[in-house]
């Protein structure tokens, strides 16, 4: 897995900067302390060669060793105490002067050895949320939050309720060389929902995810090629499209199709199967209009290397809306 390149160079840097901060912090509540108390900083000064003093025990061997190491845990200890009786007495804690790091885990590293501490993760999988294009989406949807009670029940519902299971399977297993799908199926049904749900649990997991739908991808293509925004800023680099490990591509089919969307979305779906990416594509079409609607070259990619999921059912919005009348 690999989380995104920018996210992951700017939460790297916030940690390295939290680091030196409370290292600075800690250098300054202990400056201060020993220009108010010179015994501090003869106990501090005393502190800071007990390594060279156990390397130089490390010289002897046998009892000798154990001696002479037992006496600078001796001295260590009771240094210790010293030091911490001053700081009683000018009215702090013992611990005043280690550095205020966030976590105790690292000390605010980001690493535990070589392995990722956990608050590192959470602050990527928080920087991906946000730069995933559906933020505020991704708290609220997920597959734990995805109601069947909306499908008829029969045949519908065992539809929806299979098609649930698949996605959460597929969440939990993604892999860079996952398959790619399709969600097809009218208005309201739960596409977004879904493909919301899987994004959620494959950024969890530490993977880079990018959601949007397809007039967005379109204007941003627009905007890089002819510096026109089309009304939309563009809110991703071009290459994010063709390399992130998961596009979701929402709403495809409700833009104006022409030479120049052909050209875009079959760059993007070309380059993202021969890199072996995968794709999440969501749309009203039927097999049929996506032959009508596309080149050839693209209905073949995506009718050809895309495995479908087929949505049914009533307008769950529309349902929603006759429960709050």
């Amino acid at each position: 897995m690999a989380y995104n390149r920018e996210n992951y160079a700017r939460i790297r840097t916030e940690f390295q900067t939290k680091y030196m901060l409370a290292e600075e912090e800690a250098a300054r509540r202990t400056e201060a302390l020993h220009r108010k108390s010179p015994d501090l900083r003869a106990i501090d000064r005393a502190l800071s060669q007990t390594g060279i003093k156990i390397a130089m025990a490390a010289l002897g061997t046998g009892e000798e060793y154990k001696e002479k190491l037992d006496a600078v845990e001796k001295e260590n200890m009771e240094l210790q105490a010293r030091r911490a009786a001053i700081l009683a007495q000018l009215g702090y804690p013992a611990d005043y002067t280690k550095p205020p790091y966030e976590c105790e885990k690292c000390n605010d590293s980001g690493f535990v050895g070589t392995k990722m501490c956990d608050c590192m993760r959470r602050e990527l999988v928080l920087a991906a949320f946000e730069s995933s294009g559906i933020g505020s989406l991704l708290r609220t949807q997920s597959f734990d939050s995805f109601k069947l009670d909306y499908y008829p029940a029969g045949e519908t519902r065992d539809l929806m309720q299979k098609n649930l299971s698949l996605l959460r399977e597929y969440a939990e297993e993604f892999s860079p060389q996952s398959d790619s799908l399709i969600f097809c199926g009218p208005t309201g049904l739960g596409k977004t929902h879904l493909s919301t749900s899987v994004a959620r649990r494959v950024i969890e997991r530490g993977f880079d995810v990018y959601y949007t739908t397809a007039l967005q991808m379109f204007a941003d293509f627009e905007h890089a090629r002819f510096g026109t925004d089309m009304g939309m800023q563009t809110t991703v680099s071009l290459e994010r499209y063709t390399s992130c490990e998961l596009l979701i591509l929402d709403d495809l089919g409700t833009e104006v199709t022409n030479q120049f969307t052909n050209s875009c979305l079959y760059l993007v779906i070309n380059e993202r199967i021969n890199k072996h990416l995968p794709t999440i594509i969501n749309t009203n079409l039927t097999g049929k209009e996506i032959k009508q609607r596309y080149t050839d070259r693209i209905a073949s990619r995506i009718l050809g290397d895309f495995r479908p999921f087929l949505f049914a059912g009533t307008d769950i919005r529309r349902l929603k809306l006759s429960e709050k009348a």
